[in-house]
């Protein structure tokens, strides 16, 4: 069976001719959205229906998508609250060192002591870096900044990710 990964939501319509504005959950708009890549809609109670791009732009925090064979808002009405995926075999080869948020999110995350920290619970993209939010046993998560001196090595295959924690970064402010 086909995997899929999240891209995006739609969250609304744009216009009137067939845009729909989608908050996206990719590092790749410019591959995901690029002209003719395809996506699939899910949709509560709906069969999944595959869309393929025919534009794509920035508008303030949204991305602007219109479809194939959907030229207006009405025919795109019905794909709000809808989620985009792609399908993992659609999924593109990445570079050394880079890695899907699907493959980080849910992995331990062990320190130079080789105590386990927590578990990669979600990942942020606030700015210059990702950062990875790390649920800890009994204490507030802790925000770990994706930087080479702090994030020494990501282990798919033993899955797990080793990181050295540079003083102060987890005192806990109280």
């Amino acid at each position: 069976m086909t995997e899929y990964l999240n891209v995006g939501k739609i969250v609304n319509t744009h216009g009137i001719r067939g845009e729909v504005r989608v908050i996206s959950q990719t590092d790749f708009p410019e591959e995901r959205y690029k002209k003719g890549a395809k996506l699939t809609l899910f949709r509560d109670g709906k069969q999944p229906l595959v869309l393929v791009i025919t534009n794509h732009r920035k508008h303030k925090n949204f991305d602007l998508l219109t479809f194939e064979g959907y030229p207006n808002i009405n025919d795109v009405e019905v794909f709000r609250n809808g989620i985009l995926k792609v399908a993992e075999e659609d999924l593109t080869d990445l570079e050394e060192n880079e890695f899907y948020y699907y493959e980080i999110i849910g992995l331990p995350v062990i320190d130079e002591n080789g105590q386990k920290l927590g578990v990669v619970k979600e990942i942020l993209s606030p700015g210059a870096n990702d950062v990875w939010v790390v649920q800890r046993k009994g204490q507030k998560d802790a925000l770990i900044p994706y930087i080479e001196s702090v994030v020494k090595k990501i282990d798919l295959e033993n899955e797990e990710i080793h990181v050295e924690i540079p003083e102060g970064l987890l005192d806990d402010a109280d």
